[in-house]
Order: structure tokens, then sequence, then C-alpha cells
């Protein structure tokens, strides 16, 4: 199957009415930290608090009924397993959650207060956990990125910026697996756009920058990370295709730009983001791209899971 804008426009028709189009706002006063103008897609407001409940939903309304009759399981970093547990109580079908031990404890709670089973683990072998579950239990897997449905529905992301018919110049989107950059560089490059996209990943996890780098998939060494919804060791096969193919360039972001990112993001804009979703501001305050000083970018606030411990992180941080 070759994925294309076609799948990403069947799939804003399947979730238009679940979905919630979330504000894409300016945000002129972090222009000056920056140094260019600064929009947002506010990721963070859509239902479940991230993007992944586009691809959940698109999914799950994808498959036929008989998949569905003794449920959905899915490994997830926490984003991926609320939206599956909200969209499955939506549709009235029972879901597992396999989930790493170190997510942290509002994601887990989120979870459990949507009704589905939540399982933890070490983080390495969440997919191997969900596989054994489902061939077990013959429950369906949703995989959280490296499929077409899921890709499709997190590309419906892309077209929401197209519609606002501001031409930008980049756009800048968080990546773990790659679900969300490969649906969006697709929906913004085959609509003919010349933003160029960018994607941003934790220097400790920096699985597509040494991907690209040596011109094939490859997995990194799972390290700790503040980006902890930025997990995935490997890129996802069907994700690094339309990556490889559309993404004009990458960011590996270090520790304490991440930081930096997030209280800018907060302190200036006034926007409570995860800590993952401030990666792409992070990479621009650690010079990883330069951007000039006329251009439009967008910034992909992909989610709103944060506790407060994590904000505590912030407060010896400058920017």
């Amino acid at each position: 199957m070759e994925f294309n804008i076609d799948n990403i426009l069947q799939a804003q028709k399947r979730i238009e009415n679940y979905i919630v189009k979330t504000p894409l706002i300016r945000m002129n006063n972090l222009d000056e930290f920056l140094g260019f103008e600064v929009y947002l897609k506010l990721e963070n407001m859509q239902k479940t608090g991230s993007f992944k409940y586009r691809g959940a939903m698109n999914k799950i309304l994808y498959l036929p009924k008989e998949k569905l009759e003794n449920g959905v399981v899915c490994a997830s970093s926490g984003n991926h397993g609320k939206a599956i547990a909200y969209a499955a109580k939506e549709l009235g079908i029972p879901a597992i959650v396999v989930i790493p031990d170190i997510t942290p404890k509002v994601k887990v709670d989120n979870i459990l207060n949507l009704g589905a089973k939540v399982i933890q683990c070490d983080p390495k072998d969440r997919f191997k956990l969900a596989k054994e579950i489902s061939n077990e239990k013959n429950m369906t897997e949703i995989l959280p990125f490296d499929d077409y449905e899921i890709m499709a529905g997190q590309g419906t992301t892309g077209l929401e910026i197209l519609s606002s018919n501001i031409d930008f110049d980049y756009v800048i989107v968080p990546v773990s697996g790659g679900g969300l950059i490969g649906g969006i560089s697709t929906a913004i490059k085959e609509k003919n756009s010349a933003a160029k996209i960018i994607g941003a990943e934790s220097k400790n996890i920096a699985r597509y920058t040494v991907s690209l780098k040596a011109n094939k998939r490859s997995t990194v060494e799972f390290k700790k990370t503040v980006a902890d919804a930025l997990v995935s060791a490997t890129p996802g096969e069907k994700n690094y295709r339309q990556v490889v193919k559309y993404v004009d360039g990458f960011m590996d972001v270090s520790e304490e730009y991440i930081l930096k990112g997030m209280k800018l993001l907060l302190m200036e804009g006034k926007i409570l983001s995860e800590i993952s979703s401030a990666i792409g501001i992070g990479g621009i305050l650690e010079n990883k791209i330069k951007i000039e000083k006329n251009k439009k970018v967008c910034f992909v606030i992909s989610g709103g899971s944060i506790s407060l411990s994590q904000l505590n992180l912030l407060e010896n941080i400058d920017y």
C-alpha cells in the first residue's frame, strides 16, 4: 500500500464528528526570544489532551466490527493509551493499555479513569507484551504510530494547519515513532505547500537523526529523557518511508534545552503543555537550525499531560 494524501482526507471525513479542530494561534510575545514569527497549533486542546486521539479514533472506526468484539490492546508512553481508552469508552469496547513504568502517575490515572485496564512494564518490553496479550485474549492490537490509519488520523493535523491559509515557511513537529510527522509532512507536501518540515527529538533517544545518518532505520539505546512522550527507540517502518520522502531536517535537542523550551512556552507564551511538546522551541533556543527573522513558523504543541513534579523541574531553568 502506498500512503498518500487520500488516506488523510478519508480519515478527516471519518473522524470529523469526533475530534476537536484545535486552535492555531499567533504568539507574538515569543518572537523576540526565537527570532521569527511564531505560531502554535494547540493539540494539547484536543480530546484526551493530545493529537493521539485523531489516529486512535480513525483506526478504531476503520476496523470491522468483528475485529473489535474482544476489545483492543495497545502499547503506549501515555497519550496513545489515553486516546485508545477514551475512544474505546465512546464506542463501548474494552481496552488494555501496556505502559512504561516511567510514565508519570497523572497519565496512568487518566487512563484508569477512562475504564481501561493498565499494565506497566519496562519501556523496551511494552510492544512485545502488548502483542502477547493480543494473542492470548484475541484482542486487536492498535499500534501507536507504525500504522497507516493511525498516521492518516495524525495527518489531519496537517490539513488543519493548511486550512489556516497562512503561508508557513516552517512547521516544526515533536517526534518519537514518527506517526505525527509522517502524517503532517504527507498532508503538507502533497498539498503543494512550500513549508519545510522539521522534526524535533531528544538527543538522548535520537532515533531519526541516527537512522537518517546511517541511511536505514536504526534502533538507539534507550536513555531516560524529560521528553517522556517521545521514547520510541526505533522509527516506525511505515513512518520512516514518509519521513525520508518529505521531512526536510531534524533537531536532536539536549535535556537542558527541552526544559528551557518548556519554561519559555509557559512563562512567556502562557501555554501549559507537556514537556515533550516544547522540544521544537528548545531546539531553536539551542541553535540547532537557523531561521531568518521574517519567516513564519508553526510549532505543533502535541500534548498537554504534565504533572506537578514535572513542573518542578523548571524551577531553576533559565531561557
